[in-house]
């Protein structure tokens, strides 16, 4: 079941961390680099919560979003706890996965929406969720060495989180449906030609200069930075919320769909995927 009312995170549980500097800078860190930051409905609700913290402290101008290890975030970790979502039907179970996407929606939709800007360091792999939770920041910074891909249909399901969506506002409608519907990976420097990026650097120096380029944004004045950034997401976002709540519920349908249970499945035995349609 997904947890949507505790607002604790336990010792040892942390999925992401926070840290507030003098500078004001907030520091979102994606912190399980054992499972390569695996996401989870938990750090879904984590991430939530964090940014609710961050919305209204008067100290915080600017927000970076990085993580530890070899990856920025490689897509969901299919050992977390509570993955599967039930129902006494399968008409009960679609509904619930869709109320349980539209609440991933909603916490995405608190970092998208702070009103400080977002800056992420993204390296090595950033697949799936990890990708679509990239997506969401203001402006985007990758290692050299930097991997992206929207694995999902690979496995069965859709795009759950509006990946897809911000690839189509960023790069294009072909682009976005390119990537979506092979499931293909592209490097750091495609990336950046299709401005889903803006700065690829080595990664020896990607955190130094994600963190220079997020002082400087917090170094600006917050009434306009704050005004700035939102002028643009009305523009940009127009069309957004309709097409998430469409995304939800094609989420729902192929989360319970036998295609679904056949593509974990043929990833897990390593074989190709028979696709029924089903």
């Amino acid at each position: 079941m997904i947890d949507t009312t505790s607002t604790r995170i336990d010792e040892g549980e942390e999925r992401l961390r926070l840290e507030v500097a003098d500078d004001g800078l907030a520091v979102v860190t994606l912190c399980r680099p054992d499972r390569l930051n695996g996401w989870s409905w938990e750090s879904t609700r984590q991430l939530g919560l964090l940014a609710d913290r961050i919305r209204f402290d008067p100290a915080v101008r600017a927000v970076l979003l990085r993580a530890e290890g070899r990856a920025f975030c490689a897509g969901i970790d299919v050992t977390a706890p509570g993955g599967a979502i039930t129902g006494a039907t399968p008409a009960e179970r679609t509904r619930n996965y869709y109320e349980g996407i539209r609440w991933v929606h909603e916490r995405f939709a608190v970092l998208a929406r702070l009103p400080q800007p977002v800056v992420a360091a993204v390296q090595g792999y950033c697949l799936g969720f990890g990708f679509e939770l990239a997506l969401m920041a203001d402006v985007r910074i990758a290692a050299e060495g930097a991997v992206f891909a929207l694995p999902e249909a690979r496995l069965g399901v859709a795009v759950d989180a509006g990946g897809d969506l911000r690839i189509a506002r960023e790069a294009g409608a072909g682009w976005a449906k390119y990537l979506a519907l092979t499931g293909r990976r592209i490097d750091a420097a495609t990336a950046l030609r299709l401005n889903l990026l803006q700065l690829v650097v080595p990664e020896a120096e990607l955190d130094a200069t994600a963190r220079a380029l997020a002082a400087e944004i917090a170094a600006n004045a917050p009434l306009a930075v704050q005004g700035i950034k939102r002028a643009v997401d009305a523009y940009a976002d127009a069309a957004l919320p309709a097409a998430l709540d469409r995304v939800a519920m094609t989420a729902a349908l192929t989360l319970t769909s036998e295609d679904c249970r056949e593509g974990y499945g043929a990833k897990a035995a390593r074989r190709p995927p028979h696709f029924t349609g089903g």
